[in-house]
Formats: C-alpha cells, sequence, structure tokens
C-alpha cells in the first residue's frame, strides 16, 4: 500500500508508517505523486481538492493530522467513497494552554512591555493591565478545545459563558445565545468551525453588541472575524486582539499596524507533546484502514 505523506511530519512517525507500506514524504509534484497513492496524510497546507481527487484512482483515505476539514473537499471524497479522518483529540490541550497564555499576556499587556523594553522604553507606569479572575469569558464553539479552554479559565476564577449550536452537559459553564455572549463577555475567545454560517460572524453588528474594552482571541479560523471590521473595532471599542489564525497562512496585512494586536504565527498545536500525540492518532488511523 502506498501512503503519500503530504506534509512534514516527525521522523519517528515517518518510521513507524514505513512499516505500515510504501511512504513517499513530501512530493515535489501532488498530481502525478497522488495517482497510485492508497492513503494521504495531509496538514492544513495541503489542500485535498476535487482536482486533487480526480488524479488519486487509487486513493481510499485521506488522514488529517489535526483538526480542521476545511483543506478537504470533505463532500467529493465522501461521493467517491474516500473515508476522511482527523485526529481530533491530539492538539485539544494545547491549543486551550495557548488560549490562556494569550489571554494573560493580552490582559497585562506583557507584549507590548517586551517589545518596548528592547527599544529602551520602561512602561512600568504606563501598562496597567488587568487580572482575569472575577472577568467574563465568553467562548464562541464549546467542542473539545473550547471546553478545555473554560475548564482551565474557571480553574483561574473566571465566569464562563459558552454559545454552541450542539450544546452537552456542563457543570463550569453556562450556555447562552450569541448576543448575550457579545455583551456580558469582557474576554471571548473563537472556536467555531468555519461553514458558510460562521464566516464574518464578527463584524461591525456584532462588535456593537460587545462591552467598550472587550478582549478577543481567535484561535480557530481567521475568516471568522471580517478584517476591515477588526481593524476599526481596535481602533475605537476593542482593547486589544490575539490571533494565530488569519485569512491567509503568512499575514502581512493593516492589523500589524495596530499596537494592541499579539500575533502568533499559527502555533495553536505545535507543541512537542502535541505532535506526538498527532503522530500517534495518525499511525493508528492508518492501522485501523488497513
Amino acid at each position: 500500500m502506498k501512503i503519500l505523506v503530504c506534509d512534514t511530519i516527525q521522523p519517528e512517525v515517518l518510521e513507524e508508517l514505513k512499516k505500515l507500506g510504501e511512504v513517499e514524504y513530501k512530493p515535489e509534484d501532488l498530481m502525478n505523486s497522488v495517482k497510485d497513492a492508497e492513503v494521504m496524510v495531509v496538514r492544513s497546507k495541503t489542500k485535498v481538492t476535487k482536482e486533487v481527487i480526480d488524479q488519486a484512482s487509487k486513493l481510499k483515505a485521506v488522514i488529517r493530522a489535526g483538526v480542521g476539514l476545511d483543506s478537504i473537499d470533505t463532500n467529493y471524497c465522501k461521493e467517491k467513497n474516500i473515508q476522511v479522518i482527523n485526529t481530533p483529540h491530539a492538539p485539544t490541550n494545547t491549543v486551550a494552554e495557548l488560549g490562556i497564555g494569550l489571554m494573560i499576556c493580552l490582559m497585562r499587556g506583557a507584549y507590548q512591555g517586551h517589545y518596548e523594553m528592547k527599544d529602551g522604553k520602561w512602561l512600568k507606569k504606563e501598562l496597567l493591565g488587568t487580572e482575569i479572575q472575577g472577568k467574563t469569558l465568553g467562548i464562541v464553539g464549546f467542542g473539545r478545545i473550547g471546553h478545555s479552554l473554560g475548564e482551565k479559565a474557571h480553574a483561574l476564577g473566571m465566569n464562563v459563558l459558552a454559545y454552541d449550536p450542539h450544546p452537552r452537559e456542563c457543570d463550569f459553564a453556562k450556555y447562552v445565545e450569541l448576543d448575550e455572549l457579545y455583551s456580558k463577555s469582557d474576554v471571548i475567545s473563537l472556536h467555531s468551525i468555519l461553514i458558510p454560517e460562521t464566516k464574518g460572524m464578527i463584524n461591525k453588528n456584532s462588535i456593537a453588541k460587545m462591552n467598550d474594552g472587550v478582549f478577543i482571541i481567535n484561535l480557530a479560523r481567521g475568516e471568522l472575524i471580517v478584517e476591515e471590521d477588526l481593524y476599526q473595532g481596535l481602533k475605537d471599542k476593542i482593547a486589544g486582539a490575539a490571533l494565530d489564525v488569519y485569512w491567509g497562512e503568512k499575514y502581512s496585512g493593516k492589523l500589524l499596524e495596530l499596537d494592541n494586536v499579539f500575533f502568533t504565527p499559527h502555533i495553536g498545536g505545535n507543541s512537542k507533546e502535541a505532535q506526538l500525540r498527532i503522530g500517534e492518532e495518525v499511525i493508528e488511523a492508518v492501522k485501523k484502514f488497513i
């Protein structure tokens, strides 16, 4: 069986996959290499489009080393009887921990202090931050990652509001509708999947419903936010934003002009532990498919 590993994966995972089949790693010509592949292993970089699938006459499974499936044409895969499998558990804790870290850095202005000190400035009096204890965190999308983030925030003394179209029982968070979440949250963290209904959900209308001085964190998909509306909101209403995802993988837009935005380069799932767990789930998925 040919296993086509399209994106970077840890060496030990690659070695285990080689025990399960013939592995081609990081092909230079995807359209040619996919022709005789039975299994594809991809991350978000490789787009499994209709055109790619049409070239893959032997393809039986696409395994996403990660959570999001928006880089894969899942409907066309289903039509072609190709299984689509992801690794939903592996990055949960890592992304949630980053959310806590970004929230604290954002609300305390720690990142600003770092860069100002490198420029020779000492902003001890100017950087008057705020504690997270006692504040209200609104989580939009209360799946595995949102739930984990809420659990950690609750342990740190935060009140947790949650919005999800498919609520599950939870003893530390209160489920509310979006308008109530927007109006009552001191911090809003986005963890929704990207579908037509959620695209651009943070826009000038939703921002208008938020508290003055609100903080926004996005660890899900950049397209959940209307970039221009966030830019305007950060100039007059939103106290700050922490972004790990963007409108395209490498961001170079106008938000970089602002001092109240904390940027990270899509590192949500990038921890040693998460990458090992992702690799383990990929190997198990291949074994189960076989």
